[in-house]
Order: C-alpha cells, then sequence, then structure tokens
C-alpha cells in the first residue's frame, strides 16, 4: 500500500473575491476536473470537465425542522484544502487494489456543521457534516443539479406508484428500464432512482449517484418543471408500518412524520457524486466505493465469494430422476450433488423452504429435512444460502441469525424491502453487523443500490436493485428494452455496487421468437450474451439461474460458467457506449477474461487487447455467436486459439448477441 500523503492548508483556500463571493476551487490531481465552491451567503457549487462547464451554478443547503438552513447565510470559520494519493486493499471487488487519488477541500461553518469536497480524475463529490452533540432533524436536503444546456439524460424511473401521489413511489423495487429523453422531456410528476446519467455532450457523460448511505433516506432525482434541471427528493421518515404487501412479508408504511431523518449525534451524511468522462471510464469508475466508509469487520478471512445453483427462476425444474421434483429434500439435493459436480460454491434455497408464506423462519415446510440438506451439502463441500422475507428477518434478526448459523448455514437472501427511507438503510446495515457476527454473508434483493454497503461490511456479496433476468418469467417489456438495458445498466446500476442480476439462461431467443414463460423461461438476445455477463457484470455471489438437467445437457458452458472467478484483481472496460455495446477484461492471477454484449444491432469488433499486457504465446478459449444465431439464439461456437503477441482480437456479435474469452 502506498503512503498516504495529505497536505491541510488553512483559509487561503479561498481563491478568489467577487463583490460578497468568496470562491473556493479544487482541481483533481491531473487537472481534468475543477470544482468551484461559491459563497455569497447562500451556498452553490459548479464544475467543468477540460475547461468545459457541464454543472452550472447549483445551490446546497440542508433544513432542519428548528429552522436553520445549512447553506443559506452561511458562515465560513476556516477551510482546508487535502490532497490525497493512496491505495486501498479490496478483496471482494472488480480489483484486489484501487487508487484512491484526489483533491478536497473542507469548509468548517459556525454553527457546528461543515461541507466536504473532493475532485477526482473521474469525477467529483460533495457531503455535508455534522459536528452537532444534540438530537435534531432534517426537513429536507436540497440536493439540485442544474445543467447548461438542455442534456439528453437516462433515467430509471420509478415503476409503480402514482403520478397524482408521489408519496406512494417511495415503495418500490428499483427495477425498471432506461428511458432516454432530454432534460426538459422528463416527467415531472415521476421520480427516478440513482444511478442515472446526463449525456454532456464531446463524447462526455456525466453519471449521478450517492454512496455512504447508511442511517439515512436515498436520494431520488425529478424534473418538477421541465426546465435544465434535476432536483433530489427523499421519503419521508416513517412513523408507523404495518406488515403486508407481498405474501404480508413486508413493512408498508402507513404514516410519516414532516421530515426524512432522524439525527443523534455528530455525524457525516451520505457523498452526492458526478462521475464524469468518456463512457468507458463511466464504467470503470470506482468513487462509489472509493467513498465509503471503510469495512467495519477486521477479519474477513471467512468470507467466501463464489457461485450459487440457484432454484426459483427454473422453478425446480429437473428431468431424468426418479422423484417427483419440487420443494422438497431430494431436490435439493439434486442441486447440491450439481453444484458439488460443477465446483459450485453455494446452492440458495429460495421461496419455500419456510413453511406457509415464510412469516415464521423457524416453521419449515414439511417437506423439507434442512438438518438433512445442510449436512448433506456439507458433506459435498457446498454451502446453503437461504431465502428470507425482509420483515420475518427484521422481526427475529438476531435469533435467525445464531439459530440458522448454527444448523451450518452460511448465510441469506433477504428480499422484498422496497424502500430505502431511513428505517431500511438502518436496517441493512444493523443486518450486515449481526450477519458478521454469526460470519453469514447476505445477498439483499428487493432493494436499493449498494451505495458503499459493500466496502463497510463486505460480508454483504450482493445486492440487486437492478431489473434483472428474474423479470423475463413475466416481462412485459419489449424485447428491445430488455436487451437495451443490458448494454446500460454496466454504465450505470453497476457504478454503485455489485449486482445480482442472476444470469446464465441456456434457453436463449432471438427478438421474434422471444416471450415471457414462468415455468420454463427463456432469455433474449443469445448463448454467447448470457456467458459474456458473467465477465460484463460483477457479482461476488453470482448465480446460475438455469435448471441443473439444461445445465448438464449444456457441460461445455456450465464448464466456461465454472470457471469464472466472481472476485478479480484487476477490471479494464476495453470498448463501449452506453446503450449500445461493452467489452470487459477483468484478470485473476496470470489468466483474464473477457465479455462483450451488443444490443439489437449486430457489430464487428476490433478490440485493441494492449491494456492486457499479454506478451509471449497465450491459449484462448472463445465463445461466438454462431453462424444461425440471429435465428436460434442457442447457436454458438468454441474455439481455442492461440494467441502469439496479438494486439488486437476481432469478433462478430449477432443481434442480441456477445462474445466470451477465457485467456491463460
Amino acid at each position: 500500500m502506498k503512503p498516504l500523503q495529505t497536505c491541510l492548508l488553512a483559509a487561503s483556500a479561498i481563491l478568489a473575491l467577487n463583490g460578497n463571493a468568496s470562491i473556493y476551487r479544487i482541481v483533481s490531481p491531473s487537472g481534468t476536473v475543477t470544482a468551484e465552491i461559491i459563497n455569497e451567503g447562500d451556498l452553490s457549487w459548479r464544475v467543468s470537465h477540460d475547461g468545459k462547464e457541464v454543472l452550472s451554478k447549483s445551490p446546497i443547503s440542508m433544513t432542519l425542522t428548528d429552522g436553520t438552513v445549512w447553506g443559506q447565510g452561511a458562515r465560513v470559520s476556516g477551510s482546508y484544502k487535502t490532497s490525497v494519493n493512496n491505495t486501498i486493499n479490496t478483496p471482494f471487488s472488480q480489483s484486489s487494489t484501487m487508487p484512491d487519488s484526489y483533491n478536497g477541500i473542507t469548509l468548517k461553518m459556525k454553527g457546528d456543521w461543515s461541507l466536504e469536497f473532493r475532485a477526482y480524475d473521474d469525477g467529483v463529490a460533495y457531503r455535508f457534516v455534522s459536528n452537532r452533540k444534540k438530537p435534531f432533524e432534517i426537513t429536507a436536503e436540497q440536493v439540485e443539479f442544474n445543467f447548461p444546456d438542455d442534456f439528453t439524460a437516462t433515467v430509471p424511473y420509478v415503476r409503480g406508484g402514482s403520478d397524482e401521489d408521489m408519496q406512494s413511489q417511495f415503495f418500490n423495487s428499483f427495477e425498471n428500464k432506461y428511458t432516454v429523453t432530454p432534460l426538459s422531456g422528463l416527467n415531472p410528476r415521476r421520480l427516478s432512482f440513482l444511478p442515472l446519467a446526463v449525456n454532456a455532450g464531446n463524447g462526455i457523460t456525466i453519471a449521478i449517484t450517492e454512496t455512504d448511505l447508511r442511517d439515512y433516506p436515498g436520494l431520488y432525482l425529478y424534473n418538477p418543471d421541465g426546465t435544465m434541471s434535476l432536483k433530489g427528493k427523499h421519503a419521508p421518515y416513517p412513523t408507523k408500518t404495518e406488515d403486508g404487501g407481498y405474501n404480508n412479508i413486508q413493512s408498508v408504511v402507513t404514516a410519516t412524520a414532516p421530515y426524512v431523518a432522524k439525527v443523534s449525534s455528530p455525524r457525516t451524511f451520505p457523498w452526492r457524486i458526478l462521475a464524469i468522462g468518456k463512457d468507458t471510464e463511466i464504467a470503470s469508475t470506482n468513487l462509489s466505493y472509493l467513498l465509503a466508509e471503510p469495512s467495519r469487520i477486521a477479519d474477513t478471512s471467512w468470507i467466501k465469494p463464489g457461485k450459487v445453483a440457484w432454484d426459483w427462476w427454473n422453478c425446480w425444474n429437473i428431468t431424468g430422476v426418479d422423484f417427483e421434483a419440487g420443494i422438497n429434500t431430494p431436490t435439493y439435493k439434486h442441486y447440491i450433488d450439481f453444484a458439488a459436480d460443477n465446483g459450485i460454491e453455494y446452492v440458495i434455497l429460495d421461496d419455500g423452504w419456510a413453511a406457509g408464506k415464510g412469516e415464521d423462519l423457524f416453521v419449515i415446510n414439511p417437506d423439507i429435512n434442512l438438518e438433512e440438506i445442510i449436512s448433506y451439502a456439507k458433506g459435498k463441500g457446498v454451502g446453503i444460502i437461504l431465502w428470507v422475507g425482509y420483515r420475518a428477518f427484521e422481526r427475529d434478526l438476531e435469533k435467525v441469525c445464531w439459530h440458522y448459523s448454527e444448523m451450518g448455514v452460511k448465510g441469506f437472501k433477504v428480499d422484498f424491502e422496497d424502500r430505502d427511507d431511513q428505517l431500511m438503510t438502518t436496517f441493512n446495515h444493523r443486518a450486515a453487523e449481526v450477519a458478521a457476527k454469526y460470519h453469514l454473508v447476505l445477498d439483499i434483493h428487493g432493494a436499493y443500490k449498494p451505495a458503499g454497503i459493500n466496502r463497510t461490511w463486505p460480508n454483504v456479496l450482493n445486492m440487486e436493485g437492478v431489473n434483472g433476468l428474474e423479470n423475463m418469467k413475466w416481462s412485459d417489456l419489449d424485447t428491445f428494452d430488455i436487451i437495451q438495458y443490458d448494454v446500460t445498466m454496466p454504465y450505470l446500476r453497476q457504478i454503485a455496487g455489485p449486482v445480482d442480476y442472476t444470469q446464465g439462461a441456456m434457453n436463449n431467443a432471438n427478438r421474434q421468437n422471444f416471450r415471457p414463460v414462468h415455468a420454463q423461461p427463456m432469455s433474449p438476445g443469445t448463448r454467447a450474451h448470457q456467458l459474456a455477463l458473467y465477465m460484463v457484470l460483477y457479482s461476488p455471489l453470482n448465480m446460475l439461474c438455469d435448471s441443473p438437467s439444461n445445465y448438464r445437457r449444456e457441460q461445455e458452458c456450465t464448464d466456461f460458467i465454472s470457471s469464472v472467478p466472481t472476485v478479480w484483481d484487476e477490471t479494464v472496460v476495453l470498448d463501449g457506449k452506453m446503450g449500445e455495446y461493452i467489452v470487459t477484461a477483468r484478470r485473476k492471477g496470470n489468466e483474464w477474461y473477457i465479455g462483450g454484449i451488443t444490443n439489437w444491432i449486430p457489430r464487428e469488433l476490433e478490440i485493441d487487447l494492449t491494456p492486457l499486457r499479454l506478451g509471449g504465446t497465450r491459449e484462448m478459449t472463445l465463445f461466438t455467436d454462431g453462424v444461425n444465431a440471429h435465428r436460434n439464439g442457442n447457436d454458438y461456437r468454441k474455439e481455442i486459439v492461440s494467441l502469439k503477441n496479438e494486439r488486437t482480437l476481432k469478433v462478430k456479435l449477432a443481434p442480441g448477441g456477445g462474445f466470451a474469452a477465457h485467456i491463460k
């Protein structure tokens, strides 16, 4: 690890005086990104990239319930500049280490609060800090992004709720396609969740997200007035909840307070992040991880990432056996055998292992002998993960974690949260802490983006908040939107942290033939597209969504999937354009894995391999779209290629296609 280098400067950080305005400036280490903080009594900021303004003057404030407004009539009592050039270790991430280099400034304000800003070469961020020792409430935080032109935005609207009742939109699964429209054309009554993007022209994209989201509500953005602006909104603080929602295992907010958050002691608040750069630079940014609170787990040696044989997507559909498949002990032993035969670390028992609708996690489905299943899995070197509904898990959190860890369970998939108000973000950090106490990993579903929790609590190996493959069982989306999502999400949702997309379908269809089938589902696009997703997407706990029977019939593809690591030493986005295609290379040891996918437009790509520093002679296993993949998505070709100092790789991608490569 490189030594930390810091330099603190006092009030000399003021660079310019303009009338009554004080202007503070920070510039990223390479000079690419500049942020100016303007104090005219009211605080605002603006940002430029390579000398071009990409964020116009935008106000910053926080309003407390006692009428105090941080950011209005602001008085700076001191300013401190910081320069950092560091490297951090990242054991369960896209790279084993990450450079952490930035220039920052802290403005200490009269009134026991501060503002911190940091400028990185690929973006800029700020956050509030409270030094108040007495409890208080926050009525609202003003988060506003004003742009110099009517830029094109790419946003995931909240799905569900009513345009007439914006409050109803806060109860949502954080899953939807992306809508592309000028800022002025955004629905003024529809919230968008993060991350989202704004195209600033000249090949530069601005991705907006947040991190270090703990004990504070998540941020939504919308454009209420048709201007060139995005304004923030937070879910109000819940004062009353009731069991309800899906199978009565959710917690539904029925009354709220006239504020968004309670604060009981000095604390920092979430970072508001603008990642800025070319599309491939956006897809490569680590700002969400770098700005999050460091790990609270001292010894992480017990945390085991890996792949998971998943039962629910394929509806327990196994064939060629002498027992009736379903939610029962013989079926799960069959999944365990499949996992053991293919080097898959885990099997998940999804909805149905607990009796009834899963309201009580201590009442087990009588068709399942859970102790026998866990013992059988242990003997095969396979771990068991249990699906749990949020409300049942939250109600008996400590007892559930203790009880099932004693039985030998390795973790939980927590589902149907569907909120990100302060109570929910607080719960996820508490759940991660309790789970860590009992050496349990978590996969959080029906939830918002990770927003830094995977750094703070590295036992949270995965989070959903993605319009993943499960939606293909019932989706009413046009197949255009589905594949378009695949080539957009790696540039947006994935920059907030790992994604549980649940890829790996072995029944693949072209645009004309795809249809949602709940019991025997398929995926749109090609087989090679599905294989490529294991590299394009980052998931330390990575699902194999299809049936063991289908994987055994397609053993060649299964062998490849099984060989792909789930955490990496290095990641390089080699090529791509948001909404069109992406090519990602990931290294483990001295072996590289490359995945590329396209939208419904076929492509011929010539990929520059020089960033991989290959050298010498290498053997490459290459899966590409078959010559008839445009007619039948199952068609693929596998070949073994000898690379002798090649600097490029040429591949053809069918509509909805892809390619996957392993270079030894």
